[in-house]
């Protein structure tokens, strides 16, 4: 299954743009947060994380809309590759 997640830092941002993209890339559920890149609470990426199962792919517009810094975006996808879950981000070099 194909799982969405969009984040805005501020709600002045606009989550639409990342809303209908992962749509369009058949996405069936989707989790969004409104957070600062550098805060720890995100709730809807930790219910996410709880809810994927292996053979999922997470689907994110971009990969800085998903780790709060590099060290821990590289923790998140390496749970991610353990799970045998896969990755995807729509704007990044594949």
């Amino acid at each position: 299954m194909k799982i969405g997640y969009a984040r805005v830092s501020t709600r002045d941002q606009n989550l639409d743009l990342q809303l209908d993209a992962l749509k369009r890339a058949g996405c069936e559920r989707i989790y969004q947060d409104v957070a600062s890149g550098s805060k720890t609470a995100r709730p809807a990426l930790d219910e996410l994380l709880g809810q994927v199962r292996a053979g999922d792919v997470l689907v994110i517009w971009k990969l800085d809309r998903m780790g709060r810094s590099l060290k821990h975006l590289v923790e998140l996808v390496g749970n991610l590759i353990e799970r045998k879950v896969g990755l995807l981000s729509l704007n990044d070099l594949s």
